[in-house]
């Protein structure tokens, strides 16, 4: 694809996500959503007239097979990822996943091997990642400016009913898929040594799955994290970075918009808004498209090791719990 080139977006699935990545990408100017794949045609007839898009198609292989597809945006739920997007990659095109990337890591290394065997780029839209937020945070801590980091926490929860795909171990139900990634994903994006100790606990529904849980990690680097997330109640969603001389707090760490930074003794410092923004989901389509502009196989901010290092934790947190899905090994 050439740099001065529009991305052309085939979206696949038709629901909230979906939506959220439409409404971003109808304000683009050098991406655009192009094409719509959802179950049944009428859905992506509808959804399409919503949104201007061009293309509407009754299955996802019908827009994998579009020529004129740039990159495909997978935003079924993650119980279907490993399908759509391993036909995708085998017919040469592109993909962003949403998060969380695959079921478990054993779907999650099938793909990315694929994906670098057939030398086809592939990305996990774990939006948080890609957002200037992140820049902002890791300056502050680099600068010294809450001195060494000793302590972090991150909460994020979501009231959510009887949600089926919160619920059903075949939707890969639960908090941790859903929330809890973005939890540990706050820990990994400013500390990634290596864990050295893991605990957890978790509170499960009727049916099996994960609704609220905690999960504490201790770094090599003298870090301890702990993290909570809970598809059962209205958190705070506050992400906090404590140092030796003071602390970073983040309003939100789903998509933060202010990040307060305090010093010794709590003492208010600063707060730093982050740049205005569409939806926030903006930062992984325009980082996709300048990764693929440059030929490169995976972006920058999220690389794919490190997406299969948090499938691969996810997986052992949830073999402690006994949470499990049909399509898991373990």
């Amino acid at each position: 694809m050439e740099q001065d080139k529009n991305m052309r977006v085939g979206i696949i699935g038709a629901g909230w996500i979906a939506t959220k990545a439409a409404i971003t990408l109808c304000h683009l100017t050098n991406v655009e959503a192009y094409a719509i794949a959802s179950r049944t045609l009428a859905r992506a007839q509808e959804f399409a007239a919503k949104w201007n898009i061009a293309k509407a198609y009754g299955s996802y292989s019908e827009l994998i097979a579009d020529p004129d597809v740039d990159l495909v945006y997978v935003a079924t739920p993650h119980s279907h990822h490993f399908g759509v997007t391993r036909e995708a990659i085998l017919a040469g095109k592109p993909c962003l996943v949403e998060k969380a990337f695959m079921a478990n890591h054993r779907e999650a290394e099938e793909i990315v091997t694929l994906a670098r065997e057939k030398r086809v780029f592939l990305a996990e839209a774990i939006w948080t990642r890609y957002q200037p937020a992140v820049k902002i945070v890791r300056k502050l801590i680099s600068d010294g400016r809450i001195g060494e980091p000793r302590l972090v926490t991150a909460t994020l929860g979501y009231s959510m009913g009887e949600k089926p795909r919160i619920m059903q171990p075949d939707l890969c139900g639960g908090a941790l898929l859903d929330l809890g990634v973005y939890a540990i994903n706050f820990v990994r994006m400013f500390f990634d040594s290596r864990i050295l100790n893991i605990e957890s606990q978790c509170v499960k529904s009727k049916t099996g799955m994960d609704l609220t849980n905690s999960i504490s990690l201790v770094l090599e680097d003298g870090i301890l994290a702990n993290l909570q997330s809970s598809a059962a109640c209205v958190g705070d969603n506050i992400g906090v970075i404590a140092g030796t001389e003071g602390n970073i707090i983040i309003d939100n760490i789903n998509n933060p918009q202010r990040i307060r930074l305090n010093g010794p003794d709590r003492v208010f410092v600063e707060e730093i808004e982050v740049p205005r923004q569409i939806t926030g989901y903006e930062y992984q389509f325009l980082e996709c498209r300048e990764a693929i502009a440059d030929n490169l196989l995976e972006p920058y901010s999220m690389p794919l090791n490190e997406t299969l290092y948090i499938m691969q934790l996810m997986d052992g947190l949830r073999r402690k719990w006994g949470v499990r899905y049909p399509m898991d090994d373990f």
